[in-house]
């Protein structure tokens, strides 16, 4: 049977991701959400637009600050230098001091963690990345480098290897690229959600100050439908989600049977009540022994 939490996420973030189960070093098996490869070659391309925004800056730099037209072969052995120590650097060292993470990642809600659910160790991490070079960028390089005299068998065979690097993660169920299989590294996708404090602890509302429900308007709605009308209510106040709430008002009072009118002014604070109102009966019933897991349980 699917966690509660699963299926609040599956409703309000569409969620198609795999599912990876790690097992903490407590030995308590945890489900996480296998990152796309979509999401993982956006998060490449913005940290790839971050390297060279990087290179060029530091070009400008050398450029203005320390040579003249004498000595630029110099300059360009420098700048070549340093932009490999970027290109290299670049990833081993975020994913260090940000705990498995890269600008790029950040960016798209990514994450590298250990593939056996153990610590991310530096060592992972270096190799994860150092092998990218092979992956990626010496083939491209080489690729690029090539004339025309090189010949065609090996301008096939570069373009092979990279090509046969490239689509391997669509071959395993983790989306592992060559460097997750060595480093022992998975990529996880960690959806962002702007969360608030308790909703019902900020405010305590009363009858006589907020909107009001009988036992039986409260008796419909079980603890999943709690969970989803929370998770709305946490997202930022755009015009698309205060639509949204609208729409989810509407639906309340209709199958609630509240004929009042909700300006769209109180929406939100009605289903705030409502929502309040809604986790104060859930939690008495269970002092009971009554738990009502959906609208369609008995509890």
């Amino acid at each position: 049977m699917p966690r509660a939490t699963d299926r609040v996420g599956a409703l309000i973030e569409g969620i198609t991701r795999p599912v990876w189960t790690i097992e903490s070093p407590e030995g308590v098996a945890l489900d996480v959400q296998i990152a796309t490869r979509g999401e993982r070659f956006a998060a490449l391309m913005l940290d790839l637009i971050f390297m060279a925004l990087a290179v060029i800056v530091l070009v400008i730099l050398l450029v203005v600050l320390l040579f003249s037209k004498a000595n630029i072969p110099v300059g360009l052995t420098i700048v070549m230098f340093l932009s490999f120590l970027i290109r290299t650097m670049y990833f081993i060292h975020f994913e260090l001091a940000w705990q498995g993470r890269t600008p790029g990642k950040k960016i798209c809600g990514l994450r590298v963690i250990n593939r056996a659910g153990g610590e991310l160790s530096p060592s992972a991490i270096i190799a994860r990345n150092l092998t990218r070079e092979v992956e990626f960028f010496l083939p491209l390089s080489l690729f690029m480098n090539l004339d025309a005299s090189g010949g065609v068998w090996r301008q096939l065979i570069l373009l092979g290897w990279a090509a046969a690097l490239a689509v391997l993660p669509f071959f395993n169920r983790g989306h592992l690229r060559a460097g997750d299989l060595i480093g022992g590294t998975i990529v996880i996708a960690m959806p962002r959600r702007a969360l608030r404090g308790d909703l019902t602890a900020s405010e305590r509302r009363t009858p006589e100050s907020g909107y009001s429900f009988t036992e039986r308007q409260l008796s419909i709605y079980g603890t999943f439908e709690l969970q989803v009308l929370e998770e709305f209510l946490r997202r930022p106040g755009t015009n698309d989600n205060n639509r949204l709430l609208e729409d989810v008002c509407r639906k309340i009072r209709k199958k609630t049977g509240i004929d009042e009118e909700i300006p769209p002014g109180n929406v939100r604070r009605f289903l705030e009540d409502f929502y309040a109102a809604e986790r104060e009966a859930l939690e008495r019933r269970q002092l009971f022994g009554h738990f009502k897991a959906d609208k369609t349980s008995e509890g």
